[in-house]
């Protein structure tokens, strides 16, 4: 089992820039991949980024190519979001997510993954 612990969300004006954490406990040993997806009102949860824990090979959706980074910290067992250039279409809840794969099979889809932390509010003001 791994549990994981974000924190960091908040309320930022348009422009801003927030950083997510994620802290991971438990058999993190055997984690392949960590991401980020969200969840806004009466959407899907959907894809943010993504990083490889060995290597350290990162992943993006469109929407934040750019402006969003993922990087971790081994030693540290925590993975962060950088979030720039924030846009009221980023609000949403921000979850963590792992997973034992380490491969790149389906690592943008919810299902692809087996821990999940509780999330948390990112809310951008226009």
């Amino acid at each position: 089992q791994v549990q994981l612990v974000e924190s960091g969300g908040g309320l930022v004006q348009a422009g801003g820039s927030l950083r997510l954490s994620c802290v991971a406990s438990g058999r993190t040993s055997s984690t392949g991949f960590m991401g980020w997806f969200r969840q806004a009102p009466g959407k899907e949860r959907e894809f943010v980024a993504a990083v490889r824990w060995s290597g350290g090979s990162t992943y993006y959706a469109d929407s934040v190519e750019g402006r969003f980074a993922i990087t971790r910290d081994v030693a540290k067992n925590t993975v962060y979001l950088h979030m720039h250039s924030l846009k009221p279409e980023d609000t949403a809840v921000y979850y963590c997510a792992a997973r034992l794969r380490s491969d790149t099979y389906y690592y943008t889809s919810t299902y692809a993954y087996e821990y999940w932390g509780q999330g948390t509010q990112v809310t951008v003001s226009s």
